[in-house]
């Protein structure tokens, strides 16, 4: 008994001076940074901007720590909004980064930008004042944002003429529910974007209608590229497929407060219903905790890519004056005793290069892998020529067919084609262009005269007709033109509807939940 209590003496004494020492190593760094930062002040010939230099010293000490570890001042209010209840004041658009300037790529249906009559392709030229020139996205999204009720002015070029837009800010409110449809042989799907608040409760309205109206036996739950968001949100999902008090996760920290177990609240509303989940390498955190604990309980077959493996839990705290600090505090362990996360960021504080620590995410049931190809519309897709055209469509027809009857006919692939010559696109292959790089280099090297003739020779073999080219992936052509026209008359609902037709994951996952009793 002396031996043990002697021991938990030494063990408590061992572990108070490492808590001393860890202070004193923390209380002697702010020491040398306050001294700096007063040196700099004293001594430094110009005036220094301190606010800029302090809040950049904090993002980039938090870059070495995680990815997802942050701190979000005051005056980024609305983004932390965003990030938590799914809804900002903004315009309503969403725009990218081309050729040095910043463009309108999206609209949301109903939005102030719809409204207001942007369109996609828009270049930005002004935004409240702001020269958009040399601007990036960021830049370019803070000025849009502000608060609701707000107007701003913008000027855009659009066809080489300058137009200007008053613009009322309002919430806007991203849908957790980007699409929810029947399918075949009385099947549901939902297609969910993100964890937000109340996202939960959009999702049972959307599967609570398709049940009442249509009355659908199965359920096909899509969480491709859903990064996920609250963890509630998704135990509240996973609640109405399983038993009330039924583990779905639980997290573990350093600090006793960050170990909790999160268990199902409500008895279940589908305790029977057949489920397929529909992941891929983008789902990831509050998706693998529904995809992972629905796997583990025997719920639902998961089909589709190994998940991201995003098992680290953030809080939001508050710090001094106003802003707050998104930090990582647990990690998340399924019911199987799994942990999620899949990449060890410690060891970047080792000096250890990073790596895939460990199997994490969720591998599926039924796994896929991605077909994806460099081909013919990898090239299209990157240079924009599907969005290119699809704003010339939309100007030169002022209606389409509904959804579920628009087709790309052979004079829309043709006109299209016409578009690309106009363009002057030439389709070159990956492997063309990396054989004529080699060719380079062996012009530069000690290379046997007749070998670089033959490589020579050969290289006119790779070269393609792009018409031939398309006609051979006329499908995925068809779903990448044709999604981006939709999305110029029915925006995002409409698209959905419209890829899902061409979707190769979503064909598997029907064949597995047909097979399901």
């Amino acid at each position: 008994m002396k031996r043990f209590l002697l021991s938990t003496c030494l063990l408590c004494t061992v572990l108070t001076v490492l808590a001393e020492s860890q202070t004193n190593r923390i209380d002697k760094s702010l020491t040398i940074y306050t001294d700096v930062m007063r040196q700099l002040d004293i001594n430094y010939v110009d005036t220094l901007n301190y606010d800029d230099l302090i809040e950049t010293s904090i993002n980039q000490m938090l870059r070495k720590v995680d990815p997802y570890t942050m701190y979000i001042p005051k005056r980024e209010d609305d983004e932390l909004r965003r990030m938590t209840q799914g809804k900002y004041g903004g315009v309503g658009a969403l725009i990218m980064y081309r050729d040095s300037n910043v463009y309108v790529n999206e609209l949301y249906e109903g939005m102030p930008a719809q409204l207001s009559g942007l369109l996609p392709g828009d270049r930005f030229v002004t935004v409240d004042g702001m020269d958009c020139t040399g601007k990036n996205t960021k830049e370019v999204s803070d000025h849009l944002r502000g608060k609701p009720g707000t107007t701003i002015s913008i000027t855009l070029e659009r066809d080489s003429q300058l137009i200007t837009k008053e613009v009322t800010r309002r919430d806007i409110h991203l849908p957790a529910v980007g699409c929810a449809t029947v399918l075949q042989d009385s099947i549901g799907y939902i297609f969910f974007n993100e964890f937000t608040t109340n996202s939960s409760h959009e999702f049972l309205t959307a599967l609570d209608e398709m049940v009442q109206t249509n009355g659908i036996k199965r359920l096909i739950i899509d969480l491709r590229g859903n990064g996920g968001g609250l963890i509630d949100e998704a135990i509240q999902i996973v609640g109405f497929f399983v038993p009330k008090d039924t583990e779905v996760v639980a997290t573990k920290g350093k600090i006793e407060r960050s170990n909790h177990s999160y268990r199902t609240k409500t008895s279940p509303i589908f305790p029977n219903m057949p489920l397929v989940v529909l992941v891929n390498n983008q789902s990831a955190s509050a998706s693998e905790i529904v995809a992972g604990a629905l796997q583990d309980l025997k719920r639902a077959t998961i089909v589709g890519e190994r998940t991201f493996g995003k098992g680290l839990v953030q809080n939001i705290r508050p710090i001094a004056y106003g802003g707050h600090l998104k930090v990582t505090t647990s990690k998340y362990y399924l019911p199987s005793g799994r942990c999620i996360q899949a990449i060890d960021y410690a060891e970047r504080q080792r000096g250890h290069q990073l790596h895939r620590d460990t199997a994490g995410g969720i591998l599926p049931d039924v796994v896929l892998t991605d077909s994806q190809k460099l081909d013919i519309t990898y090239n299209l897709y990157r240079d924009h020529l599907f969005f290119d055209y699809a704003n010339r469509y939309y100007r030169q027809h002022s209606t389409i067919a509904p959804v579920t009857n628009f087709q790309l006919t052979d004079s829309d692939i043709e006109s299209f084609c016409q578009f690309l010559d106009e363009q002057n696109f030439s389709y070159e292959t990956e492997t063309g262009r990396h054989l004529g790089e080699l060719i380079d280099m062996a012009k530069q090297e000690d290379i046997d005269s007749t070998l670089l003739a033959e490589l020579e020779a050969f290289k006119p073999r790779l070269t393609v007709d792009y018409r031939a080219a398309i006609q051979r992936n006329r499908a995925e052509v068809e779903q990448l033109l044709g999604g981006e026209i939709i999305k110029r008359y029915y925006y995002h609902r409409g698209y959905y509807e419209y890829v899902l037709r061409y979707d190769k994951e979503l064909k598997r996952a029907l064949e597995v939940i047909a097979q399901s009793n």
